[in-house]
């Protein structure tokens, strides 16, 4: 039964007196019905099926733990306003664009790996009367450009999937308007992770990761070697499973009341999969997620 109701809520997770309630996303979807309407189509990474079931756990939009009160609660320290401008690498189907853009008034530009994700986030601005206040455009983990000294704050939210961290870092700081602010999201791992090991193994096949996370101390040595001036480096990850055990708890009550297709199904299944190997491995102390606010060097 959905395997075991995602391992009986990935394993029970328990976190420690005084660590209050994870803000709850608002479901996009109930998981019975809505991507029987999908189209079907042949992305490898990100099929309609699987944005169908990560929307309906973390609500539209977005494709990570917590949705939008998550990244209101990142975006806050920035102090956003109509006169900023920030650059969001990580867009999703543009769900952090368009919550930050409509909640503080900013010009946002989120770029997105994913050509299918990048068309589905810009027809959602375009519906949602945003336009180019919440556009969304691609970029490559190769080589990635983004427009030189243009942004005065930057968010960079899971972005990596396995990319060589300090391409983005740099293109990243070189964005940047001097003293501008960065917030970074990223999945990391103090030791290196076995690809042969069959946890590990599942983690990077349905995450489709190219390689295992870099380090914190890794990242943070870019970070300073960029001349930024790293405020905090705060590990997120008893959040994160929080917010993941209240999304899945929905989905398991959705499911036990419904008749999904076999579609549907099987995207569940391979989802809850994804992230009983995650959890496991965030368990473990093996992995991990830090949330970093630093400074760009000033004029």
């Amino acid at each position: 039964m959905l395997l075991d109701g995602v391992r009986k809520l990935l394993g029970r997770h328990q976190l420690p007196d005084g660590v209050p309630p994870p803000h709850a996303a608002e479901p996009f979807s109930p998981l019975a019905g809505p991507l029987d309407a999908l189209a079907e189509d042949d992305d490898p990474v990100w099929p309609s099926a699987r944005i169908g079931i990560a929307e309906s756990l973390w609500g539209e939009g977005f494709l990570f733990p917590g949705g939008g009160a998550e990244v209101l609660r990142l975006a806050k320290p920035l102090g956003l306003t109509e006169a900023s401008s920030l650059l969001l690498v990580g867009a999703g189907t543009g769900g952090a664009p368009r919550w930050v853009a409509e909640q503080f008034g900013v010009w946002v530009t989120g770029y997105e790996v994913n050509p299918c994700l990048v068309e589905l986030a810009n027809d959602r601005s375009q519906r949602a009367g945003l336009g180019r206040r919440a556009q969304v455009g691609p970029w490559d983990p190769a080589a990635p450009q983004f427009p030189r000294h243009y942004f005065h704050h930057a968010m960079v939210l899971q972005a990596l999937c396995g990319a060589a961290p300090e391409p983005l870092l740099v293109a990243v700081a070189r964005a940047l308007k001097p003293g501008g602010q960065l917030v970074l999201l990223e999945a990391v791992a103090d030791l290196p992770l076995d690809p042969a090991d069959p946890t590990v193994a599942t983690w990077i096949r349905l995450d489709h990761r190219t390689a295992t996370p870099p380090s914190e101390l890794a990242m943070t040595g870019i970070l300073r070697r960029l001349r930024f001036d790293v405020r905090i480096a705060e590990d997120v990850s008893r959040w994160e499973m929080r917010e993941a055990v209240d999304g899945w708890r929905t989905a398991v009550q959705a499911m036990a009341l419904a008749r999904p297709a076999p579609r549907q199904v099987c995207a569940v299944v391979r989802e809850a999969e994804l992230w009983i190997a995650r959890f496991r491995l965030m368990r473990a102390g093996r992995l991990r997620l830090v949330r970093w606010h630093a400074l760009a060097p000033g004029t």
